[in-house]
């Protein structure tokens, strides 16, 4: 009891001490020097209390006692990472259109419809072009028989090889203008060049097509990437090959892979660079889809985290609180910390060590060498 009265009488003391003062002090001088007394105050409080407990340890349970949760602390892999939004594109997204101009006669396929490559999409009319190689054909035929008689004429040593060599000529000329025509027939079909599905159909029977305007659209699902940007102020620290996570929203899904692609160009407008995950192949994915990629540009092996929440603010400090036994008595113990990195609401942290009690819950409010309960 004698220790409670050497309380008492200290916060009796201070208090004439103040009432006593004549000399009028502005509100701000008035406040430190009570933040002051109470400080001073505080840690008299918690040092005779230290001290009763001593001397009388059944006295700790009357003391009143601040009700915390503690979890250890232990050492863990942290990735230090880059969140942003991507999307999903197809490697194989092509943009067809006609190789001669013409008027469509028909077109094959609908939107949603799967193609293979080389599958023909629409026809553009051919009919001249169909009659001129009937004609060439007749042509080509009665040139081939006229060839093949004035060859064995030659063989021979009958006729002259001027003879020979124009009836040659003429065969080998309309050989080629059917080759021609016939090159100029297949032109005339507007074909896939990838298998994949028909996402856009822009032409209808009796349209007039051109090379440049676009036909169809085909687009495989075979080869996807995510592609996303990011800040230049990362620039550095990606590369080809760094580990990423991504989360795709709409579906559920989360997924591993690695960085394929860093673009070498800053955006001068968002100040982003372009980076690019392959995707594997699989039908929940589909162009234009987002989600949130997550870029890992460094891993610690082994470092000390803890909950970002738990990280006070204290007069420019950054400070936890852990649990230290004392004989039967469990104590708060301050702890200033550097801060080396907060990601997923974890924070990387210097100035604790694998083992200690952190306090978790119940940490607000708290004091140095408080009396806590666990």
């Amino acid at each position: 009891m004698k220790k409670i009265y050497n309380i008492l009488s200290v916060v009796t003391a201070i208090a004439l001490l103040a009432s006593c003062s004549s000399a009028p002090k502005d509100k701000k001088t008035r406040l430190e020097e009570l933040k002051k007394q109470q400080t001073q105050l505080s840690q008299e409080i918690r040092q005779l209390e230290s001290e009763l407990a001593k001397e009388n340890p059944e006295a700790v349970s009357s003391v009143k006692m601040k009700e915390v949760v503690t979890a250890p602390v232990a050492a863990r892999p942290f990735d230090h990472f880059v969140q942003t939004q991507g999307s999903v594109e197809a490697v194989d997204n092509i943009q067809v259109s006609a190789r001669s101009a013409g008027i469509i006669a028909q077109v094959f396929v609908k939107e949603g419809d799967y193609v293979k490559a080389g599958q023909t999409l629409a026809q553009i009319d051919n009919s001249m072009t169909v009659r001129s190689i009937e004609e060439v054909k007749s042509q080509l035929e009665l040139a081939r028989t006229v060839f093949e008689r004035q060859k064995n004429l030659w063989d021979q040593k009958i006729g002259t090889e001027v003879q020979y060599l124009q009836a040659k000529t003429n065969k080998e000329s309309l050989e080629k203008r059917l080759a021609t025509l016939n090159e100029q027939l297949d032109m005339s079909r507007v074909k896939s060049p990838i298998n994949g599905s028909v996402d856009e159909v822009n032409l209808k029977i009796g349209q007039n097509a051109a090379p440049g305007l676009p036909a169809f659209r085909v687009v495989s699902s075979d080869r996807l990437k995510m592609k996303a940007n990011v800040s230049e102020s990362y620039v550095k620290d990606i590369h080809t090959g760094n580990k990423v996570s991504i989360y795709f929203s709409d579906i559920h899904k989360e997924l591993e892979a690695k960085i394929t692609f860093v673009g070498r160009t800053i955006n001068p407008l968002t100040r982003t660079f372009a980076v690019e995950v392959s995707l594997p192949t699989s039908e929940e994915f589909r162009p234009n889809m987002t989600g949130v990629i997550r870029v890992v540009f460094h891993s610690e092996p082994s470092a000390i985290v803890v909950p970002v929440n738990v990280v006070q603010d204290v007069n420019g400090q950054k400070i936890v609180y852990i649990a230290e036994k004392e004989g039967d008595r469990m104590l708060a113990r301050k702890k200033v910390v550097t801060v080396e990195g907060v990601y997923d609401n974890l924070a990387q942290v210097d100035g604790l060590k694998a083992g200690d009690l952190l306090v978790t819950v119940g940490y607000q409010g708290l004091n140095d060498g408080e009396l806590i309960k666990n």
